[in-house]
């Protein structure tokens, strides 16, 4: 299980470079309960800093800013005279990625951060009852932190507060908590995994997971020469301590029927303020500036701003111009068999809008599709899952061209580890690459056939403009994806030329599927039959249809009916919004309300509900491609910013 462990000092003038001892000693030798990741908060001033990097506790404190925060909070004692309290954590992962800061400890919610060992089994069951509380992260820590803030309205004081949210928890838990308004550090327990010494002034207190570990801290660091002998007691399983933190002082209490005692007064001098260090990209996305007219922040490649605030992409724009029905009808009519053999393809993903395709291409104009699914392995089992439920409703023959899956993942692995050593985000589409190949199959099965047309679902408001940005290109206002002028294509092969010799990773044997990839997309010929150019492409109306007459399946870790039969749309726009502060959503919202399909606020609401993490998505991508998301994820978030 995790080791959580910290220190409160209240005597003043204790040396820094013994301050530094304990600290260290307190995280090397509890590092032995976990090396997964490690955190701190660090309380001086009536302000907390906190700190955490899924990294083994012996790395954390080397890092410069992790020592420029000890610093810091150690200066500050030093002049202020004290208090200077400490508490830390060396995590052993149970519920939640380490790669995640956010499930990382300490975890700060609610005005409330807190450190945990042990396992909280009936954290689902929680959330469920208690809807008023809303639940951020997957750690198992943060119900109990919820609970306790919840339960400090209804209590005299934090023991009845902790008492309550004890009497609902199942599980394993030990802990140390700060708390913005209550002047006291809480440990907690209902295994008996602390153990707490202080000195004979009752000025220092030090407290660990284990007796062994806080025995071997007093011998190693000498700290009872500067302060005096103390006494080492375990907090008993159902009990927990308070520890001031305005004076010198401790009193334990009975998590079953805690004692009655007078309540310290809620914020004795000032408020406790956290300053959660990893809480600062987040902060920091939110005070983008962004387009006055549509949503796109200062991050977007190219982008400029006029005076009033509108952005260049807004003021290239060009409004969609939709061919029309009786284009689209002239055009079917001529292709149409009377037979019942089929008279044209449809590539079918298995996504929502190739999905309507095929629901229009049969029901609405009539024809007789064959649905044609490029398999690269990143079609998701929900995709698969919609894809029958549509071939069996309509009784269309599905063409499913399979590759070597196998061989597509690993070429998958390969550049997304290659990228990991160097990120770039104008290299994430190799992450892509290996599906490119759909437009060359779709030819190939169309001539199968012989049928000369096919049609393709992608829809105009999909128009990204960025994934070339970030690779130095400027795409072409108006024109799909594919339709670069002949000059801007060689700069995307100068770029993608210029990041493989700059990182050698690159040059692996993922090249050739590349290469023929690059073909697909800007050599052959696409002339395809782009739907959504000849009708308009209207979300409401393709969730609807799909949910009512085939019992569409939706993902479960998100809200958007949008990727989710993509693998890889979780794992690539998580890096966009993380390291540039938008992703694919917020151009998609963008080019609606540039349509007027939807307003600026809802545009807004929609790509923040969006973008929220799809971690078990992004857990599956790692899984079938092979590689550690947390160590994918420690990089991304290391990345820096540009925000």
């Amino acid at each position: 299980m995790c080791g959580i462990f910290g220190i409160v000092v209240h005597r003043p003038g204790l040396a820094a470079s013994r301050l530094d001892r304990v600290m260290e000693r307190l995280y090397l030798l509890s590092e032995s309960r976990g090396k997964e990741a490690a955190g701190a908060a660090v309380l001086t001033g009536g302000t907390v800093e906190v700190y955490k990097q899924p990294l083994p506790a012996s790395a954390m404190i080397r890092r410069p800013d992790f020592r420029a925060l000890w610093r810091r909070n150690v200066e500050r004692y030093a002049k202020d005279g004290g208090p200077l309290a400490m508490i830390g954590h060396s995590r052993l992962v149970t519920n939640g990625l380490q790669g995640v800061i956010g499930n990382n400890q300490p975890v700060v919610k609610d005005g409330i951060v807190g450190v945990h060992n042990g396992i909280v089994v009936n954290d689902a069951a929680l959330w469920s009852r208690h809807p008023e509380l809303k639940r951020l992260w997957e750690v198992d820590t943060e119900v109990i932190l919820s609970l306790t803030r919840l339960h400090l309205a209804g209590a005299s004081d934090a023991a009845g507060a902790l008492a309550r949210t004890y009497g609902e928890i199942e599980g394993a838990a030990s802990i140390a908590l700060f708390m913005d308004d209550v002047p006291e550090l809480a440990l907690a327990t209902n295994t008996g995994s602390l153990y707490r010494f202080t000195n004979a002034d009752g000025d220092v207190s030090v407290f660990t997971s284990e007796e062994y570990i806080l025995g071997r801290l007093l011998g190693r660091t000498g700290l009872e020469s500067d302060v005096g002998r103390g006494q080492v007691r375990q907090v008993a399983a159902g009990r927990g301590a308070l520890l001031r933190l305005d004076a010198p002082g401790a009193r334990e209490f009975d998590l079953a029927a805690p004692a009655a005692a007078p309540a310290l007064p809620r914020a004795p001098c000032a408020r406790l303020e956290f300053a959660d260090h990893s809480a600062d990209d987040e902060e920091r996305r939110a005070r983008l500036a962004r387009c006055t007219r549509c949503i796109l922040p200062e991050t977007f490649p190219m982008i400029t701003f006029d005076g009033e605030g509108v952005c260049s992409v807004c003021r290239d724009y060009r409004p969609i111009e939709l061919m029309g029905r009786a284009a689209l009808d002239a055009l079917a009519a001529r292709h149409r068999r009377g037979d019942g053999r089929p008279d044209c393809v449809v590539a079918f993903s298995g996504g929502r809008d190739s999905s309507y395709m095929l629901h229009y291409v049969k029901r609405e104009l009539g024809m007789n599709p064959v649905a044609m699914t490029y398999d690269w392995g990143m079609v998701t089992d929900i995709a698969r899952r919609n894809q029958a439920r549509l071939t069996g409703a309509l009784g269309i023959e599905h063409v499913l061209v399979s590759a070597d899956i196998r061989a597509k993942r690993r070429n998958i692995r390969r550049n997304v580890l290659a990228w990991l050593r160097r990120p770039s985000l104008g290299m994430i589409p190799l992450f892509m690459a290996g599906d490119k190949q759909y437009f060359w199959h779709l030819e190939r099965v169309r001539r199968q056939f012989g049928v000369t047309l096919a049609f393709l679902g992608g829809n105009p408001l999909e128009k990204t403009g960025f994934k070339t940005g970030f690779a130095g290109v400027r795409e072409t206002a108006g024109g799909r994806t594919y339709d670069l002028p002949v000059a801007r294509k060689l700069q995307v092969a100068r770029y993608y030329g210029a990041e493989f010799l700059l990182n050698p990773a690159y040059l692996n044997r993922s090249l050739l599927d590349t290469a023929h990839a690059f073909y697909a997309s800007y050599v052959m010929s696409h002339d395809f039959l782009w739907l959504y150019r000849y009708i308009a492409w209207d979300e409401k109306e393709i969730d609807g249809t799909l949910a009512r007459e085939y019992g569409w399946e939706v993902a479960t870790d998100t809200d958007t009916t949008w990727r989710i039969g993509d693998g890889t749309a979780a794992f690539y726009n998580y890096i966009y919004h993380t390291v540039a502060g938008f992703s694919e959503n917020d151009t998609l919202r963008s080019n609606q309300l540039r349509e007027g399909l939807i307003d600026r606020d809802e545009a807004l609401a929609l790509a923040a509900r969006d973008n929220q993490p799809r971690y078990p998505s992004m857990r599956e991508y790692a899984y079938q491609v092979g590689f550690d998301l947390d160590e994918a994820l420690y990089v991304i978030n290391s990345m820096p910013k540009l925000y």
